[in-house]
């Protein structure tokens, strides 16, 4: 909603909100130090990417097109995880992929003009960004420093690499694209990632914080109507319901799985 608000390039966008959020989160986590290594270093620069693709999606196609695209995320770690940690890819996670797949097929039936085609394409690489990501911070080394500092360092390598493009139109930034930004850094990333990490540790379950993170594409179509007027496609929406349906699923079968193996 408040990236489709803001008259502001994804460039700019970006610079404003990463400076603010790898603040707030290098505040509310700086007991934990900021030391990093290859791998959190590497997942940083996944999530710059991911995070920049995002906003580019944003802003070339509908919100909805860009937020379930880039939720495919899961898809993709079902299918490299065996090849990276050696699990077991089993029946229940091919129906999934499948699914997704025929989901994402969905998203670009139909006319779409150029710079949709564009955006959706964007959005898909976000999510493999995502994936990646998600893949880096389960590896032996990413659990020996703050997990925070590649979300750290992420929107601050995100910050260097926007600044040219935020500094030359910076003359034409308003008020209201101001506290948009302040909203998007500190409330949508910085103490958002806080609170859900929070939460977690507070005895929250890993099922139920997934649960809850799946709000967000669902509203975010509703909420961009809403306010801005922008109806998502049927075909993107029908797309978008099987993508979060069938990880909803997986995610919910296999947390009863690991609940039943718990000994008793």
């Amino acid at each position: 909603l408040f990236i489709k608000a803001t008259q502001l390039s994804a460039f700019e966008l970006s610079f404003g909100r990463s400076v603010l959020a790898g603040l707030t989160v290098a505040y509310f986590t700086r007991r934990e130090g900021f030391r990093a290594n290859a791998v959190t270093l590497l997942a940083a620069a996944l999530y710059a990417a991911l995070l920049l693709l995002f906003v580019m999606a944003t802003k070339q196609t509908k919100a909805a097109n860009a937020i379930f695209l880039q939720y495919t995320a899961p898809v993709y770690v079902l299918i490299f995880e065996p090849l990276l940690y050696g699990e077991k890819f089993r029946a229940r996670d091919a129906a999934v992929v499948l699914c997704c797949m025929a989901g994402v097929a969905l998203f670009f039936v139909g006319r779409l003009l150029p710079e949709e085609l564009a955006g959706n394409l964007l959005a898909m690489v976000s999510g493999v960004c995502f994936a990646f990501f998600m893949l880096l911070l389960r590896h032996p080394q990413a659990e020996r420093v703050n997990r925070a500092s590649s979300i750290i360092y992420g929107n601050l390598l995100l910050a260097v690499i926007t600044a040219p493009a935020f500094f030359a139109g910076a003359h034409k930034v308003t008020i209201t694209d101001v506290l948009i930004v302040a909203f998007l850094g500190v409330f949508q990333i910085g103490l958002a990632y806080t609170l859900f990490t929070l939460g977690l540790r507070r005895g929250v379950r890993s099922l139920d914080a997934a649960l809850v993170g799946y709000i967000e594409p669902l509203s975010n179509p509703v909420w961009v109507f809403i306010f801005l007027g922008e109806r998502p496609g049927g075909w993107a929406m029908l797309g978008g319901c099987v993508i979060i349906a069938a990880v909803v699923a997986h995610t919910a079968l296999s947390a009863r799985e690991a609940y039943r193996k718990k000994p008793t």
